[in-house]
């Protein structure tokens, strides 16, 4: 009889259970920031945003940003002055080889002290690798280089993990997580062992020879103990490439709506993945709004100038402001105060040519260049700022619209991110900030 009873109680728990969530799932409301500026009426939607975005040859990126990797071409070859492929690398390399840390001992110690600190400077593919961070059964950078630099770990720590039936790796440390489909150039990590028979060039080939073509190793140099990749950097420099359409294939893409237009089912897996997400922070200065007629609100202005971008970009140039609108994937707890602000030293936006195989007009496919140096990024932060720059130069709004977002209180007062196949992460600075060495001046 008490069994009986157990079970009865068990399903009505189920039963309330059930339609609780039914009732939450029916009553959920999406928001969208109310802008209240003249202009509010020509800025798009987030889908809107997204569809324009995403509606691009990015595959053009993707194999550019993969010839970077293999040193068959360089960055300045999009606003055509054309180098060495890897003059620019190897030398940026080299600079930072040669700032030294102040009041930093490089002097082998004894005992633990005596360790080595191997500095690890990596190119590689975003579209090859499933982002940075090691993840089970995803294929990774960080998992892969450490695999790699297990070989070179000390017998102590082997013996560590054999013994906790772990596999026998190296632990890398980072300078910046990168996400998936988001290319690096000169992405830096660390590595230590006790042991003092490591020589560069074996954990150099290693690394190359795991994934040839697609991860290759800028160079490999001691460093104190006390180096790290990600509290030692005073910046870090980020360039997005976005390509624009022919003008005829341009309307002819905006009028195809059945083939085109993004359906609902993929417009929700987007926003469950990041792209388009509700946060759970105050909705103040928010609107509901309907997904089904976001798109009948009429025509809106779907071209921008470059010019007007780089204009609203400069506003943020020497600032140390918030950027937590402008941020993805942060808990709200973390949404305020000093761990979001940021100072940027360099935010410009330059016309180039993207080189390819198949021209538009004897040239190469036109593109937009945005150039970023800050001295810390909050998460997807450069791709929200460059949707939401791109979204406010086409409906025409002010100078000064981009700080006057970091007001709101609603991420959706910001664009949702542009694609991650634009995005590379250039390099990463030790010494002091040079803007003479910009690629866009």
């Amino acid at each position: 009889m008490q069994t009986y009873t157990k079970r009865r109680l068990c399903i009505a728990v189920e039963r309330i259970r059930n339609s609780t969530m039914e009732n939450q799932s029916e009553s959920k409301v999406y928001v969208h920031y109310n802008h209240t500026d003249p202009c509010k009426q020509a800025r798009w939607t987030a889908r809107e945003s997204y569809q324009f975005m995403y509606q691009r040859p990015w595959q053009y990126v993707n194999d550019f940003y993969l010839n970077l990797v293999k040193g068959h071409s360089s960055l300045r070859g999009l606003f055509g002055t054309e180098t060495n492929p890897c003059e620019d690398l190897v030398q940026k390399s080299k600079s930072l080889e040669e700032g030294k840390l102040e009041n930093v001992s490089t002097e082998d110690g004894a005992g633990r002290w005596a360790r080595v600190t191997l500095k690890i400077v990596l190119s590689y593919h975003g579209g090859s690798f499933d982002g940075w961070q090691k993840q089970p059964d995803l294929k990774t950078v960080q998992g892969l280089v450490e695999r790699c630099l297990g070989r070179f770990v000390d017998e102590k720590k082997a013996k560590q993990l054999t013994d906790k039936s772990l596999p026998v790796e190296g632990c890398a440390a980072v300078a910046g997580r990168t996400d998936k489909g988001v290319t690096a150039l000169q992405q830096v990590c660390s590595f230590y062992t006790w042991r003092r028979d490591v020589k560069a060039e074996e954990v150099e080939d290693d690394i190359n020879n795991a994934e040839p073509g697609k991860l290759r190793v800028i160079s490999i140099s001691k460093v104190s103990r006390v180096f790290h990749p990600n509290f030692s950097a005073k910046w870090r420099r980020y360039f997005y490439i976005f390509p624009f359409l022919d003008e005829e294939e341009h309307n002819n893409e905006m009028e195809k709506d059945t083939e085109n237009c993004i359906s609902d089912k993929q417009y929700g897996e987007h926003r469950s993945n990041g792209c388009l997400e509700d946060t759970g922070e105050e909705n103040g200065g928010c609107s509901t709004f309907d997904y089904e007629g976001e798109l009948e609100i009429g025509e809106k202005p779907r071209k921008f100038s470059i010019s007007r971008v780089n204009q609203l970009l400069l506003q943020l140039e020497g600032k140390l402001l918030s950027y937590k609108v402008f941020a993805r994937d942060t808990k709200a707890s973390r949404s305020t105060g000093p761990p979001t602000e940021c100072f940027i030293f360099h935010a410009r936006a330059a016309e180039g040519q993207l080189p390819c195989s198949e021209k538009v007009h004897g040239k190469g496919i036109r593109v937009m260049c945005v150039e970023l140096v800050a001295n810390r990024f909050l998460r997807k932060m450069v791709r929200v700022l460059v949707a939401t720059s791109i979204r406010e130069a086409a409906a025409g709004a002010e100078d000064d619209s981009l700080i006057k977002l970091m007001d709101a209180t609603c991420r959706r007062a910001t664009a949702p991110p542009a694609p991650p196949d634009g995005l590379c992460l250039v390099d990463v600075g030790y010494t002091e900030f040079e803007p003479k060495n910009c690629l866009i001046i």
